[in-house]
C-alpha cells in the first residue's frame, strides 16, 4: 500500500503530464504484478464497491477521534471530502504495515460480506496501521470514491512504456468485462489471448470540437459529413454465434437492449460496428428524442410497453471488423464501402440502420444545412476525413465534431455549496431559478464553465452573503445571474420546474445583468415546446 500511496500522491501534486506519465511508467516497472494489476483497474474505473455506508465510516471516526458528530460534521463540510475528513482527525496509527494493495483490497471486498461488529473491526485495524496518504487511500476504497486526476489513455501511455507493448495494442486489450477477480496481470498484459474474450470491444475513436468552423479543414471533397445524433455511441459485436453491445463508457448493455439479439439473422459472425443508439421512429424513419431513449437507461429488464414505445437500433457509421478480421487501419473511404455494402440491403425488422452520409459541395453549403440540426433532433454535423483509419481515442486532425451552439437561458443563483478535491474549499456547485410571477423556481444545477479566477471572486461572495446554511449547501441572496448554456430540455414530474436539462453548464457570469431581467418560468415551457 506504501508503493501505492506514494504514487498518488506524485500523482495528485503535479498537473504535468509528462510527470504523470513518468511516476506511473516507473511504478508498473517495479510494483508486484498483483498490484500492478489492480492499479490499472483502479485507474479504468474498475473500483471495489462500496463496502461501508459514509454514515457508519463518519460515526466510527468521530467515535474514535473523540469528536461529538456536530463537529465532525462541521470539520467534513470544511474539508469537503469524507475519505480526507477522517485521514485527518483520527489519532496516530499505531503500527505500521508493509500489506501490499492487493492485500488491503482483499479485506476491502472481505467487508461486503461481514456483520458490522467485524466491518468496525477491520476498519480500525487499517486506521490503527496505516497513516497519510494510505489511510485517505484506504477510506477512499472502502467508499468506492477511489478518483486520480489520470484518464486512461495517460495510464495506458505509461504502461506501453513500461511493457514496451504498443500503446494501441494495450488500449484494446484493456477493453471489455474483465476485472482483477476473473485475470492475472500476465494473462491481460503479458500473455494476452486475443480470443480469450469474445466480447471485447475496440477502444472508440474520438473527435475534437472543429473552431472556429470547417473552413480550417481544407478542401471539402477530401471529408464525409453526418448527423450527430442524441443517443448512446455504441458498438454492437457478433462474433461465434454471439451479440454483444458496448456503450462508450464501457458498460455492457447487451441485456438492456434485446432488440440486437435479432441482429445475427441479418449480419454474418466477425462483425463489429460503431454507431449510436437510438429509440428510432420507424413510421416517420427518424430517430426520436433523447428522453425516450432515457427512459430505457439503466434499466435491466425492460417491459413490452416500453419496448414498444421506444424501440432501439444502431445507427451505423462505422466499420471496425469485418469477416473476423480488424479493419481498423483501412481508410474510411474503403471502410464505408464494406458497411454499405453488408447494411444495404437489411429489411426495415433488422436492428441496424446505415448511416448516410450529407452531400455537401463547400463548407458554406454544409452550414446551411446545419442550421437545421435542432429540427432534425441531432446535435451538429461530424466531420471525418476519408482517407483516415479508426484511431484509438482523440487524435487531433481526422475526426472533428461540429456541434450546434448551445440553448441558453439567464438564471438566477439561490444556492451554493463547496466541490470536492482540489475545489473542496471553493463554491463551485450551485443551484439556478428562474421567475414564476414574484417567486423564483429552482430548475438545474451546475458546477461547471467557470474560470478559477470566477470560482475564487464567486466563493468570497458566497462567504459574505450567506443567508442561511442546511449542512454544506449556502442559502445566498438572488442577486446573481449567470447564463446557462444545455443541449436539451425535456419534461421532469420530479422537479418542481417541471423540466429537466440536458448537460448544463455555466457559459458566463452575468454580473452586467439585473436580476429582475433574468429568464422566466414560461420561457423554460416555451423552449420545452419547442425543442423538447
Amino acid at each position: 500500500m506504501k508503493h501505492f500511496a506514494e504514487l498518488f500522491t506524485a500523482l495528485d501534486r503535479t498537473t504535468k503530464t509528462n510527470a504523470k506519465t513518468a511516476a506511473l511508467a516507473a511504478y508498473f516497472r517495479e510494483a508486484a504484478e498483483d498490484d500492478r494489476l489492480w492499479t490499472i483497474a483502479l485507474l479504468s474505473g474498475r473500483r471495489p464497491k462500496r463496502t461501508v455506508t459514509a454514515t457508519r465510516m463518519a460515526e466510527w471516526a468521530a467515535e474514535r477521534a473523540g469528536l461529538p458528530m456536530w463537529l465532525f460534521k462541521e470539520s467534513y463540510h470544511v474539508v469537503g471530502d469524507l475519505a480526507e475528513t477522517i485521514a485527518l482527525i483520527l489519532p496516530e496509527p499505531t503500527r505500521t504495515s508493509e500489506r501490499s494493495l492487493s492485500e488491503w483490497i482483499a479485506d476491502i471486498r472481505a467487508l461486503q460480506t461481514a456483520e458490522e461488529p467485524e466491518k468496525r473491526r477491520l476498519v480500525e485495524a487499517g486506521w490503527d496501521a496505516l497513516g497519510g496518504a494510505e489511510r485517505f487511500v484506504f477510506n477512499k476504497l472502502i467508499t468506492g470514491g477511489f478518483r486520480v486526476g489520470v484518464s486512461q489513455k495517460l495510464m495506458t501511455r505509461a504502461l506501453a512504456q513500461a511493457t514496451e507493448i504498443d500503446e494501441a495494442e494495450l488500449a484494446h486489450r484493456l477493453m471489455g468485462d474483465w476485472s482483477p477477480e476473473t485475470t492475472s496481470y500476465r494473462a491481460l498484459i503479458v500473455e494476452h489471448d486475443p480470443t480469450a474474450d469474445l466480447s471485447r470491444p475496440y477502444p472508440f475513436c474520438l473527435a475534437h470540437q472543429v473552431e472556429p468552423g470547417p473552413e480550417v479543414l481544407g478542401a471539402p471533397d477530401e471529408w464525409l459529413a453526418e448527423w450527430k445524433w442524441d443517443g448512446i455511441r455504441g458498438q454492437l459485436i457478433l462474433r461465434e454465434g454471439t451479440h454483444h453491445l458496448w456503450s462508450r463508457g464501457e458498460e455492457l448493455m447487451t441485456d438492456r437492449f434485446p432488440e440486437f439479439a435479432r441482429a445475427s439473422d441479418f449480419l454474418p459472425d466477425g462483425t463489429v460496428l460503431d454507431g449510436e443508439i437510438l429509440a428510432w421512429d420507424h413510421a416517420a424513419n427518424q430517430p426520436m428524442r433523447f428522453n425516450a431513449l432515457q427512459k430505457r437507461i439503466g434499466r435491466k429488464t425492460v417491459p413490452k410497453k416500453l419496448l414498444q414505445e421506444a424501440p432501439a437500433i444502431l445507427y451505423a457509421y462505422d466499420l471496425l471488423e469485418h469477416g473476423g478480421e480488424d479493419v481498423r487501419a483501412l481508410p474510411l473511404s474503403e471502410r464505408r464501402e464494406r458497411l454499405d455494402a453488408l447494411l444495404r440491403d437489411l429489411p426495415p425488422e433488422a436492428p441496424v440502420i446505415r448511416s448516410e452520409g450529407i452531400a455537401f459541395d463547400t463548407w458554406d453549403g454544409l452550414r446551411d444545412l446545419r442550421e437545421g440540426s435542432r429540427a432534425r433532433m441531432a446535435e451538429g454535423m461530424m466531420l471525418k476525413r476519408l482517407t483516415s483509419p479508426y484511431h484509438v481515442g482523440r487524435k487531433r486532425g481526422d475526426w472533428w465534431k461540429w456541434k450546434i451552439d448551445p440553448l441558453t437561458i439567464d438564471a438566477v443563483m439561490v444556492y451554493a455549496q463547496a466541490g470536492h478535491g482540489r475545489r473542496a474549499n471553493l463554491f463551485t456547485d450551485f443551484t439556478f431559478a428562474v421567475w414564476k410571477g414574484n417567486e423564483l423556481v429552482p430548475f438545474t444545477k451546475a458546477y461547471s464553465g467557470l474560470t478559477d479566477a470566477e470560482f475564487r471572486k464567486i466563493t468570497a461572495w458566497v462567504r459574505r452573503n450567506t443567508l442561511a446554511k442546511f449542512g454544506p449547501v449556502r442559502q445566498v441572496p438572488a442577486e446573481q445571474v449567470f447564463e446557462i448554456g444545455f443541449e436539451g430540455i425535456q419534461e421532469s414530474p420530479r422537479h418542481k420546474s417541471g423540466v429537466a436539462l440536458r448537460f448544463p453548464r455555466m457559459l458566463r457570469w452575468r454580473d452586467d445583468k439585473p436580476v429582475q431581467e433574468a429568464n422566466t418560468h414560461a420561457d423554460l415551457l416555451e423552449m420545452l415546446r419547442l425543442y423538447g
